[in-house]
């Protein structure tokens, strides 16, 4: 079995176990059922998708995460529970109890994930297999974490990892995570399934505030194709094993709160980067606004607009679609004022254009991450957003991805 200091999975922080299995959800005998077992109920926190059309599994999840505990998640690809009605929150209530059952927990400390596609019911005699199975193969290596990550994916090209390792009070802390997520991909709770696992001893309150803080610069800073989805989830659970004091204040935390951040915000840019279709990424940094709430309009202004995402795609920096997105989202900005930069060079300054040098302004719109910054001079607010180009194979993937 691998140490842990060679696991860099989800089972990595200390008391941590996963399964996962093919239970026949998946075309191609892929796994897509898995558990996250911690080995006592664990300090657990959610962020959940705010569109009010949402899965059963989110409602299940709300209800058992209220009381701030939760020792296991079971989650299933390739079938969102979505618009399945009262039969739907049958099933997710039964996979918690299922689980709940062969782990001997409370059903009430089973939290519930699916994704896949909306509108099917889940095949319920797969599942509840696929649970048994899943549970006879919890282990803590790095295996097991690693074949957890490949059970939740849909779309997507890759598993999605991201660890982080710091010393509180003279012990080693460990945080690790890993999501899902490359279509419908939105900000409010970016379109995803998100499982962060840390040893950390920290007070239930403080992680669920940590929990949003990180949210609001990582997944809902992203966008691939600005539809939010009904199944979004992310769950941090904390088995307080690592042996520090318990976390209980912004001060005492500060150094967690900056490794979650990294662990959230990698996970995010692997997400556009995998975006369905995508072959290049997009950042768009927004600084001079009013307020956050306007530089956050204008940067997703920018990054969601199709005509840009497609000017990226072609490598044309086409500046013109940019600086109108920003003019078009309804915040406090004066044409005359606004600067304009890509990658390095200014296209427009105080609403006017620049001649530009056009050999490294191409060479820029070849880069793998191409940055735009735009500039109100309306305020001292920044926000900073992320998204990937629009391609033919986007269009393919979404017209063959059918109920």
């Amino acid at each position: 079995m691998p140490s842990k200091r060679t696991n860099n999975t989800i089972t990595g922080p200390l008391g941590f176990h996963a399964g996962a299995v093919s239970c026949g959800l998946k075309a191609g005998n892929t796994p897509d059922l898995a558990v996250l077992v911690c080995e006592h109920p664990a300090e657990a926190a959610g962020v959940f998708t705010t569109n009010k059309v949402f899965a059963a599994p989110v409602a299940v999840c709300r209800e058992h995460i209220a009381n701030g505990k939760s020792q296991a998640v079971i989650v299933n690809a390739g079938n969102a529970n979505a618009c399945t009605g009262a039969a739907g929150m049958k099933n997710a209530k039964e996979m918690a109890a299922r689980t709940g059952k062969r782990l001997g927990i409370s059903s009430e400390n089973v939290l519930v994930a699916s994704t896949g596609i909306i509108g099917q019911r889940l095949p319920m005699d797969k599942v509840r297999s696929g649970i048994d199975a899943a549970v006879e193969k919890l282990n803590n290596s790095a295996k097991a974490g690693r074949e957890f990550s490949r059970a939740i994916m849909t779309t997507d090209r890759y598993a999605k990892t991201s660890t982080q390792e710091i010393r509180i009070d003279g012990c080693k802390v460990r945080i690790a995570g890993t999501a899902k997520g490359a279509g419908m991909i939105a900000p409010n709770m970016a379109t995803m399934l998100c499982f962060i696992t840390s040893d950390v001893a920290i007070s239930n309150k403080l992680l669920g505030r940590l929990l949003k803080r990180s949210v609001t610069t990582s997944f809902n800073a992203i966008t691939v194709d600005n539809h939010m989805s009904t199944n979004d989830t992310a769950i941090i659970m904390a088995s307080g094993l690592a042996g520090n004091g318990v976390l209980k204040n912004m001060s005492a935390a500060a150094k967690f709160a900056g490794a979650l951040d990294d662990v959230c915000l990698e996970l995010a840019l692997q997400m556009v980067s995998d975006g369905e279709g995508a072959t290049k990424g997009l950042e768009v940094v927004v600084r001079g606004a009013r307020s956050i709430s306007d530089a956050r309009k204008a940067g997703l202004a920018v990054a969601n607009s199709p005509l840009v995402k497609c000017a990226l795609f072609g490598g044309d920096p086409n500046w013109g679609r940019i600086v109108s997105a920003v003019g078009a989202c309804d915040i406090a900005c004066k044409q005359e004022r606004i600067d304009c930069k890509i990658g390095t060079q200014y296209v427009l300054r105080k609403g006017s254009p620049v001649t530009v040098n056009k050999r490294p302004l191409d060479k820029t719109m070849a880069e793998k991450v191409v940055t735009i910054k735009v500039d109100l001079h309306m305020g001292k607010a920044d926000f900073r957003c992320y998204g990937c180009d629009l391609t033919p194979e986007y269009v393919r993937i979404n017209a063959d991805y059918h109920t």
